[in-house]
Order: C-alpha cells, then structure tokens, then sequence
C-alpha cells in the first residue's frame, strides 16, 4: 500500500516548535530512565514464557499515531496469538489472556516496550493512547472531533487512561475523545505530573480486570 495514513480531512494545528522539543526532552529523558526495567524485565519474561506463556515474547500492531500516520507498537506478549484484528465493538477475548500474561496487564507491565516507540519518536509517554488502524478508520467517521486527537504523539498512558480507563465500542470511545481534547488544551508540565503519578497509583494499587487497552494482539511479522 502506497499510503497506508489515514486522511482525516482539514489539517490540524501542531504544537509550536518550543514545546515540541520541550515534550522530546521530557519524553526521551524518561524513556532512557525506563530502559535498565525494559531490559531486565525483558530477560525475565524470556524464561518465564517458556513455562507460562509459551510462544514470542514481544507482539506488533499496526496503530495510528501523529496525523493520523500508522506506526508498529509494541508491548510484551499476554495473550495466545491468532491472526487478525477484532472488531472495533467486540469484547475484550479475556479466554485468550494467559496467566502470566494477566499479571503483566493488570501491572501495566506489558506497555513497557512502548518505550523504544517512544524513543523512535512515535509516542509520547504522556497523550492519547494509540487505537489499531482498523479500528481508527471507523471511529473517524462515526466518533465526533476524532480526527483532532491526532495532532500530538500518542502516548503511554494518558489523561483518558487514568480518568475512564477500558474503551469499547461507539459510546467508550467518544468518551475518551473528550478527555483526550480536554488533555490537548490543557497539556502542561503540571497535567503530565499528575497523570504519571496517578498512572503509578494504579500500577501499585491496580484495580480488577485485564488492562485498558483495546489492541488485539498479533504475532510479530514482517513488514
């Protein structure tokens, strides 16, 4: 495919040049802290896999980052793979998850690859989290402003995260769009604080469920 971004009509305002390279530093700066746990957890989970989650350690999907351009995100494995992506509406397939692999969702562990994303420039630590491709298609027809969250990297966790939490379906996912703006007009050094320390309260103290992303996961493959 020539082209595979989305076209998500006018064009967006980018943040001014200053606080793009103010948000780089920050979000560089952290990612380089967080590579000693990537790696060690990394190593971690290559023994334990073969016990309890047998099969790759890390998976890829296609997801839509700044202005609307796809992008492969990372997370570790925590599900069995299969082919193919599920529907924007369907439930979370939790009969898929693994044991080990719910531990990692409930600690939010398995976002932790995302990382190299944003080392890569694709996310950010702190914006909108990144919907998979096919389902970003359909919400930007049907979700009202969707298009607008695309004006900054996505990132991994978020006000929408910590606020509303699991998005699914139609009525979720406009929900999130709201946070998601009211994030974009309020972005400050004082918000992202607040969001990282209210990510790591649930980290330490993580509530009932699986995780809050709505991804399906896929086996690594090649481009």
């Amino acid at each position: 495919m020539a082209d595979a971004s989305i076209r998500f009509g006018t064009p967006i305002a980018a943040p001014s040049a200053e606080q793009d390279r103010l948000r780089r530093a920050f979000d560089v700066a952290l990612a380089l802290m967080g590579l000693p746990v990537l790696a060690l957890i990394g190593a971690l989970l290559l023994v334990l896999n073969a016990y309890f989650n047998n099969g790759p350690l890390l998976y890829r999907q296609r997801r839509v980052g700044r202005y609307g351009v796809p992008f492969w995100l990372y997370k570790f494995r925590s599900m069995r793979p299969v082919d193919g992506v599920r529907r924007y509406d369907a439930p979370l397939e939790t009969d898929r998850i693994t044991p080990l692999g719910a531990l990692l969702r409930r600690a939010k562990i398995d976002e932790l690859p995302q990382l190299i994303n944003v080392l890569r420039g694709e996310m950010s630590i702190i914006g909108p989290r990144p919907d998979a491709l096919e389902h970003a298609k359909v919400f930007a027809t049907c979700v009202p402003d969707y298009r607008l969250r695309h004006r900054v990297r996505p990132g991994i966790t978020g006000l929408a995260q910590v606020e509303l939490g699991y998005a699914e379906g139609i009525a979720a996912t406009t929900r999130k769009v709201r946070a998601d703006l009211d994030y974009i007009k309020r972005k400050s050094l004082r918000l992202d604080a607040t969001i990282l320390v209210r990510t790591v309260w649930v980290v330490l103290r993580p509530q009932r469920g699986l995780g809050i992303d709505t991804g399906f996961e896929v086996p690594l493959q090649d481009a």
